[in-house]
């Protein structure tokens, strides 16, 4: 095997590792949530560090396959796309971090039915198959994980309007149902992050370029 195909090998175990403790920490951030827990509130933070040493260790690996290979086509396609994954799955860890910070804020629970758990569990998921697509090299996925954006979407307003509803019937309820605001925005954001995470991998097998679809056939003088 080429030195190269080494080093592009080790660059994709990397992001492969840094996707593994970012899904460890989404996980924590939904027991720590639900049972309420701040010990794994704490573990959550505490992962954080290794996320931004991967970002750092594998953006530098990213900058020396450039510098040293001139890879170019496809192999330079999944350099350019890693040196964005890496900071999308960077940032779904600052976000855990977020929710987990008012883990003590959010108790006693305000919202009925189990929709805070649902948001978490589809966020969880779209970040697992954007993985997925990306080591299996799967378009067919990566396109489904751009679509189900549209379902955490919908259940975010859905809470986002629960709350308001909360907060108008009970002004002793306020400080909480705003801390939840926060909470639900951040599951969203770690949604939008697996979106584009799966917006690179189709760059990554074809070229296209999946984002702002409406701006297709435009160009930009």
């Amino acid at each position: 095997m080429r030195l190269f195909d080494t080093e592009l090998k080790e660059l994709r175990d990397g992001i492969m590792a840094m996707a593994g403790v970012a899904e460890e920490m989404i996980d924590l951030t939904i027991q720590a949530l639900t049972e309420p827990s701040p010990a794994k509130a704490e573990q959550v933070n505490q992962l954080d560090r290794r996320m931004d040493e991967w970002e750092l260790k594998l953006d530098q690996q990213c900058i020396d396959l450039l510098a040293l290979h001139s890879p170019a086509a496809s192999d330079l396609r999944r350099i350019a796309s890693s040196l964005k994954i890496i900071p999308e799955l960077e940032r779904i860890g600052d976000h855990c971090c977020n929710i987990a910070r008012r883990v003590s804020l959010v108790h006693p629970p305000i919202l009925a039915g189990n929709d805070l758990e649902q948001l978490g569990t589809e966020t969880r998921n779209m970040v697992r198959r954007a993985v997925d697509a990306f080591v299996s090299s799967d378009a067919a996925l990566a396109q489904a994980v751009i679509l189900s954006d549209d379902s955490v979407d919908a259940l975010y307003g859905k809470i986002y309007r629960d709350l308001l509803r909360i907060m108008l019937a009970d002004p002793l309820c306020i400080e909480r149902a705003s801390h939840l605001i926060l909470v639900i925005k951040n599951w969203e954001r770690i949604a939008d992050e697996a979106t584009n995470i799966a917006e690179e991998v189709l760059f990554i097998l074809d070229g296209r370029n999946a984002k702002h679809p409406y701006l297709r056939g435009n160009s930009v003088e």
